[in-house]
């Protein structure tokens, strides 16, 4: 059996929905010991589409599966005292606590850093919230088309003369996951060290504005506003359908390379003229040359084209359908999608490690747990409540 880079770490996650579970989901696939706590309804992406087989059954949300592989579920009703009691034991052997509740529910609850420090001097707790902890957004609602929006990100996605647009599903729940991650092992290794907790703050509107780069440095320094661009036809870098889909053709002219080369490759000799022959010259007959590139690539079997390209060292791409991206073969060869199998679900395949380590790698333990599957074992058997105080917490509604 592998090493698993963070064996022996106990993570306490108190997150639903997305960004919270990714961010301990990537904990946990590396090794960690995660114990989810849900409500005894359980976490709100247990209901959340797609189903497999179109079943609505809180056991068979594909969200829920992918984000809480290698977990524990425990249920308990935070807002008994019992409930409460229960989490402070286990917050008392965790190193680490992650949740992305509205900033003011840990607090409502007794919940609060300082609390918790108080059981656990060593404890880091990472939270994660649409706009962080402080200023005056800190208690707005949010969702990731909001949060694209506040963030920067959208004023320069989409076509010119269209309105902003975002990229499909929950990127910037997905971005801020990835970042808790990350700064819940800095603060982790700080903890190694000199054996001190802290408090991880990861707001979703930064994690977006991150992205932004030269666009913000670009405004600082010169006063420069970045727009979304044309998409004018005879623009090299525009995606062309071809016979079986669409392809991203870039021969890499911005790089210095010879036009002559380009004309050569797709074997248009209509291309070697003196209206084609700069990017001046492009520009202006850009509806021409637009023309000349879509009759040429709605011939074409993309990936021909994608293949040929890359023997010539050009930048090409192909737009893949899920079936084709399933069949890839560099996905293949890297063995990066995995099959787990679930009690509910079946064996299905998931995205793989999302980074290769040599040492410790990423590995699927176990499936997505069932709604408090491990209540007996981490409840009963760790923190030594008997089969009667497990039963009389049910009938309680605590757990």
């Amino acid at each position: 059996m592998n090493e698993r880079a963070l064996d022996g770490v106990k993570v306490l996650d108190l997150t639903h929905h997305i960004a919270g579970p990714y961010c301990t989901k990537l904990l946990a696939d590396f090794g960690a010991e995660v114990v989810k706590v849900e409500r005894p309804g359980g976490d709100p992406a247990r209901r959340m589409a797609p189903f497999h087989h179109d079943d609505a059954d809180p056991e068979k949300s594909l969200v829920f599966a992918y984000l809480n592989t290698n977990k524990q579920s425990v249920t308990l009703n935070l807002k008994s005292g019992k409930g409460i009691q229960v989490l402070k034991s286990l917050v008392e052997e965790s190193d680490v606590l992650v949740e992305n509740f509205a900033p003011r529910v840990m607090p409502s609850l007794g919940l609060d850093f300082e609390t918790l420090q108080q059981i656990n001097p060593s404890l880091v707790m990472t939270s994660i919230s649409n706009f962080g902890q402080t200023g005056p957004y800190r208690d707005y609602k949010a969702a990731d088309i909001v949060e694209y929006a506040l963030g920067g990100l959208m004023y320069i996605f989409g076509a010119y003369d269209r309105e902003p647009l975002k990229h499909a599903f929950n990127q910037a729940q997905f971005k801020a996951g990835t970042d808790a991650a990350s700064a819940t092992l800095m603060a982790m290794y700080h903890q190694r060290l000199t054996g001190e907790g802290q408090r991880v703050d990861v707001s979703v509107q930064e994690a977006v504005a991150t992205g932004l780069r030269d666009v913000v440095n670009n405004f600082t320094y010169t006063g420069a506003v970045r727009r979304r661009q044309p998409n004018h036809s005879g623009d090299l870098l525009r995606m062309r359908a071809s016979a079986d889909g669409h392809l991203l053709p870039n021969p890499g002219i911005g790089a210095g390379l010879d036009w002559n080369i380009v004309v050569d490759f797709l074997g248009l000799p209509e291309l070697d003229d003196e209206r084609f022959s700069t990017p001046s010259a492009r520009l202006v007959n850009a509806e021409e040359l637009g023309r000349i590139l879509d009759e040429y690539f709605i011939k074409q079997n993309k990936y021909e084209m994608f293949y040929a390209s890359h023997e010539k060292r050009f930048i090409f791409g192909v737009v893949q359908s899920p079936e084709e991206v399933m069949a890839d073969p560099q996905f293949e060869a890297r063995n990066y999608f995995v099959d787990i199998g679930h009690p509910a679900l079946g064996t299905l395949k998931y995205p793989g490690a999302p980074f290769e380590m040599s040492g410790t790698p990423w590995e699927a333990r176990s499936p997505a747990p069932t709604l408090g599957q491990h209540n007996q074992e981490v409840i009963g058997q760790r923190l030594g409540h008997t089969n009667e105080q497990l039963a009389q917490m049910r009938a309680m509604q605590i757990i």
